[in-house]
């Protein structure tokens, strides 16, 4: 049994290593652009072209 919980640093280090290892770094990631401009992304057209398919499918041959 733990007495206090462990950090995230003392996680870290005790999976990892001690920070002193150059190797691992944190990187932020900017957002896409597309995201930025408020397009819709692949998942809102994909879900665009499936909800056209669904509309141009023959009902006659689905009830079959």
């Amino acid at each position: 049994m733990r007495l206090r919980p462990l950090t995230e640093a003392e996680c870290y280090a005790r999976c990892y290593g001690g920070r002193g290892d150059e190797r691992v770094t944190v990187v932020r990631v900017a957002p896409s652009r597309a995201r930025v401009r408020g397009a819709p992304g692949a998942g809102e057209r994909l879900r665009e072209l499936f909800e056209e398919r669904l509309d141009a499918r023959d009902p006659e041959v689905e009830a079959a």
